[in-house]
């Protein structure tokens, strides 16, 4: 086991206080939105040695099979085939589409040999790989994820005194099925339709009409007047209305696949994905859009978003299994004098919540973890133990 050192990402819509009160670190003196924990190249953890620093990413190539195992080199090839992040998103965030393994290489290839560099910010795809991932809650946690089912968004749309809005209840209920959300998320967004600002300002204030005069949809429509605030006129406003709304209480999870709309508006959660940086957006960001690469990457078929149920192991320890190969998350809490076993026997990353405990290796090494305090066990370390008192969440490869 080897202790990490996480990158800190301050992206405009993180908070000042939530990830360091939650790991026991200094206040931020500017938004801190994630904490990196893996091996990624944009990013990677760094391990301290002997022999020095070095990013995971690295540390991890120079003895790929010892450390990863040679079944996850056989099925992902020499790298960590994770990331763990801790989020706080104190204001939303974009809408946005992660794409599949199949599309992540074609524009990944595109955009090298159209000879964008790979830091430029109007890059869409920084690595080959697909993008699933898992939200586990610390905080209550809202979001927006996949379609709302086309009679349903069309209901939404249908008292608000507003054009726009008219515009879209009419293709809903002229079309209503998946090809009716295409039609109406296409319209909202493309630059050939995309409505003015003016038009979403009108959906915006029909919303908060309703909602003043005791609205039956309170919920979505609160969600269009705090969209609206943060990024007034944006058409990213009026497709919440198109959108799930979730609530995640803590220790719920949610699972989010490639393809699938969504947005994060305000929480605290750990986040476990495969290992990317390809994140397609359409709006609700600073950050760069491109529309036609999104909607070209959509699932378009309207579905609740996908609640993971966790799974018991040996009592304390409460296991996500995603429906994917990269990753899988685990959340153990302890307070007695009793050995734990820990699930999973290949590369693992583990994060302390809270508390104080011992990770016991099978060869008897030993770590101390407090507070915010991470490590990288290699599969060649066997199976794990914790003893103490306090939180730890585990990433491993299933």
């Amino acid at each position: 086991m080897i202790r990490l050192a996480n990158p800190a990402q301050h992206y405009a819509w993180g908070s000042v206080t939530a990830i360091p009160e939650l790991l026991g670190l200094p206040a931020a003196t500017e938004p801190l939105a994630e904490s990196w924990l893996g091996a990624h190249p944009s990013a990677p953890s760094v391990v301290r040695t002997e022999h020095g620093s070095a990013g995971l990413d690295s540390w991890l190539a120079a003895d790929a099979e010892g450390l990863l195992g040679a079944d996850v080199v056989a099925r992902f090839g020499p790298s960590l085939p994770y990331l763990l992040k801790v989020i706080a998103a104190e204001t939303p965030l974009s809408l946005q589409v992660h794409p599949t393994a199949e599309q992540a290489a074609v524009g990944f290839a595109a955009e090298e040999d159209a000879g964008v560099p790979i830091t430029a910010v109007h890059r869409n795809y920084r690595d080959r790989n697909h993008k699933p991932e898992l939200l586990y809650a610390l905080t209550p946690f809202e979001a927006l994820c996949g379609f709302r089912a086309p009679r349903r968004a069309a209901e939404l749309l249908a008292d608000l005194d507003a054009p726009l809005a008219k515009q879209l209840h009419d293709v809903l209920t002229t079309q209503p099925s998946f090809e009716g959300i295409r039609a109406a998320f296409t319209q909202l967004l493309q630059a050939h339709t995309r409505p003015s600002a003016d038009a979403v300002h009108e959906v915006t204030d029909a919303c908060a009409a309703r909602l003043a005069a005791g609205s039956s949809s309170p919920r979505a429509d609160r969600t269009v007047v705090l969209l609206a605030q943060q990024y007034p006129g944006d058409p990213g406003v009026v497709t919440s209305l198109l959108l799930n709304p979730v609530t995640l209480q803590p220790g719920d999870a949610m699972f989010v696949p490639a393809g699938g709309v969504h947005a994060y508006l305000h929480g605290l959660g750990i986040e476990i994905m495969a290992s990317s940086d390809n994140v397609l957006r359409a709006g609700l960001t600073t950050k760069h859009i491109d529309v036609d690469e999104l909607l070209r990457n959509v699932d378009y078929v309207a579905a609740p978003p996908i609640r993971i149920a966790p799974e018991i192991f040996h009592r304390a320890t409460r296991v996500f299994y995603a429906p994917v190969d990269d990753f899988e998350l685990s959340v153990t809490s302890i307070d007695d004098a009793v050995v734990h076993p820990l699930p999973g026997r290949g590369p693992r990353i583990l994060l302390c919540l809270a508390g104080e405990l011992e990770i016991r290796t099978a060869r008897g090494s030993v770590v101390k973890l407090l507070r915010g305090e991470s490590i990288f066990a290699p599969a060649s370390d066997g199976d794990l133990t914790v003893q103490g008192s306090g939180t730890v969440v585990q990433a491993d490869v299933p």
